[in-house]
């Protein structure tokens, strides 16, 4: 893995990509590894917070930005994009973004074609809609949508000429050939996701999966290895739970192909690493971010 990821991509640079939750919680979705969902309201006790005004969500762009984020990512708990005002506050907070001379990525809940074309005319450079796992065990982790809604959302958003940030989850309680189902389902899209986020569960007390076990490191790498091999030039990104990870394993991960980062104290609802740590450990073992 190491060698294609050489000879694929530039091994000495990486990408910090900062993510912002714009809209927190009571989303209908049923998804039993999130915080956000209306379903596990009364357990998670998440406060759920409506959409942030364009002021306060640039303004942290220009602080992800002030500390090294070439990406800034937007997420919403929404199970698609509504048609109204809040649609139109998304695409100036995109247009704003792409001001700043930053990438813009965007994570929203499903998407129809009129409202990818909208989002491709105000910027965007990314959306984010992940498989999450393999399609066989899909169900067993969400049942308010099917795995062919997913595929149709990314299917809008690359006929509208924006790139697709697709990945998944592992310690869902899947299986090794389930891990392998969803490389598969993303090594079938054409042209391969430009961005392949891989998560590791952060079990979250009040949501159906608080109690499974946390993945064995070696078991990430791997993953992470395989993916490069199987789309040798898609940008595979370190995400949830990066912050239970040891120095050692997390160069592991990039020695293996991970050639980006979520950056920052957030990622949605979990803690993430400290941006000072990040760039230290970037800084010793001599890879540049972007």
């Amino acid at each position: 893995a190491h060698t294609v990821h050489k000879k694929c991509n530039n091994n000495s640079k990486m990408q910090l990509a900062s993510l912002l939750n714009i809209k927190t919680g009571s989303c209908p979705e049923d998804c039993k590894y999130c915080s956000q969902s209306a379903h596990y309201a009364k357990t998670t006790n998440l406060k759920s917070e409506k959409l942030m005004e364009l002021d306060s969500v640039i303004k942290q762009a220009r602080i992800a930005k002030s500390k090294g984020a070439a990406r800034f990512c937007i997420g919403a708990a929404w199970r698609n994009i509504p048609d109204d005002k809040s649609f139109q506050t998304v695409l100036k907070i995109v247009k704003e973004i792409r001001s700043l001379k930053m990438e813009a990525c965007a994570t929203l809940g499903m998407l129809n074609e009129s409202q990818a074309k909208d989002l491709a005319e105000a910027g965007l450079t990314a959306y984010n809609h992940n498989l999450d796992t393999s399609p066989e065990f899909y169900g067993k982790i969400i049942s308010t949508r099917k795995y062919a809604d997913r595929l149709k959302t990314i299917e809008n958003v690359r006929s509208a000429g924006i790139t697709v940030c697709s990945g998944g989850i592992i310690g869902l309680g899947e299986t090794k050939i389930d891990r392998i189902g969803l490389i598969k389902s993303l090594a079938k899209l054409k042209p391969h996701p430009e961005s392949i986020p891989i998560n590791t569960l952060v079990p979250i007390k009040g949501t159906p999966l608080e109690q499974n076990k946390p993945v064995r490191p070696i078991d990430l790498v791997r993953l992470i290895a395989t993916t490069r091999i199987v789309m040798p030039k898609s940008r595979i990104r370190l995400s949830a739970g990066r912050s239970n990870l040891s120095e050692e394993a997390q160069v592991m991960c990039f020695f293996a192909g991970a050639n980006s980062i979520f950056y920052g104290e957030k990622l949605l609802t979990t803690e993430n690493n400290i941006e000072d740590e990040d760039l230290k450990l970037l800084e010793d073992i001599g890879i540049e971010h972007e």
